[in-house]
């Protein structure tokens, strides 16, 4: 689930999308690979639960029921789908990267420097804004990653 603040700055949570096999599959041969078990396998387990998670994490998950998948292998395959933009790595100072398949729908990330909490956020005035000062200097705008750093209110409160 994530925090989606729309153009009148109201917060919904809307849910992930499943995700079938076969496009697990596409994404694999677009990537030029194999589709194998295993691979399969590494993003069943990344389009369920945790939308951010980490090599570790994702390693530990799978272990308890496809023990032959080591880490390499997940580190390896993460990194490939991170340079063909199918997953986006998520990294803070001080705590391991996370990972989540790209999502259909652009988002931003508020980041809590204590905790490693993420929250996914949607807002149209900053991305006006963004377009804004492309324009301003004469960018045609690709892409962008937001990451901003904070205390999340759990966090405030200690």
């Amino acid at each position: 689930m994530k925090l989606i603040k729309g153009k009148e700055n109201k917060e919904v949570l809307i849910e992930r999308e499943p995700i079938d096999v076969e496009t697990f599959k596409r994404m694999i041969r677009q990537m030029g690979l194999k589709v194998t078990k295993q691979r399969v396998h590494i993003l069943e387990a990344m389009s369920e639960g945790r939308a951010h998670i980490t090599v570790q994490e994702l390693y530990e998950k799978l272990q308890k029921t496809h023990p032959e998948i080591g880490f390499a292998t997940i580190y390896r395959f993460l990194k490939n789908m991170t340079d063909h933009n199918l997953v986006t790595e998520v990294r803070m100072g001080g705590f391991p990267a996370r990972y989540e398949l790209t999502p259909n729908q652009h988002h931003d990330h508020l980041n809590c420097t204590n905790c490693g909490k993420i929250v996914e956020f949607e807002n149209e005035s900053i991305e006006e804004l963004q377009e804004s000062v492309a324009r301003k200097f004469n960018f045609k705008l690709t892409g962008h990653v937001l990451e901003l750093y904070g205390l999340c209110q759990d966090c405030q409160q200690e």
